[in-house]
């Protein structure tokens, strides 16, 4: 089980992994190995979510999520696929904990009365200057 967060807990069974060649420096390493490790999370059938986290993650994962519903995540940085995998379950837990954080509630505050003074002189002085504006237009038009 992969623990989220409190509450949340995801069956590795769950998850698929798959590797390929990873691009970039090594050498002949890097040519002859498959160190690259994909993680999939099928987001949209998966059982340990509920309809309202599929959804939280869908909309804030959306750019790592396939049309089918298939969350992946890419790990490359390690010389070992083990490594990798680790790094991709880390990066997994990361992204679906963001996603699944509520924002806190925000509190409504009154604005001070020494601002909403502020702003209603400064209103009244923008609404004297058109108004001078227009009767200099209006007087030079006679």
């Amino acid at each position: 089980m992969i623990n989220i967060k409190k509450g949340l807990e995801v069956p590795e069974n769950e998850l698929v992994f798959t590797a390929s060649g990873a691009g970039g420096p090594g050498g002949q390493h890097v040519n002859k190995s498959s160190t690259r490790v994909t993680l999939w999370f099928d987001v949209k059938n998966s059982p340990s979510l509920s309809k309202k986290q599929k959804k939280l993650i869908s909309e804030k994962l959306s750019t790592r999520i396939n049309k089918a519903g298939v969350l992946h995540i890419s790990a490359r940085k390690h010389r070992s696929q083990a490594a990798n995998r680790e790094q991709a379950v880390e990066k997994f837990i990361q992204l679906l904990g963001e996603a699944l954080k509520q924002p806190p509630e925000r509190k409504r505050t009154r604005p001070p009365q020494r601002a909403k003074k502020i702003r209603l002189e400064e209103k009244k002085r923008r609404a004297r200057k058109k108004q001078l504006r227009s009767k200099l237009r209006n007087g030079q038009n006679d």
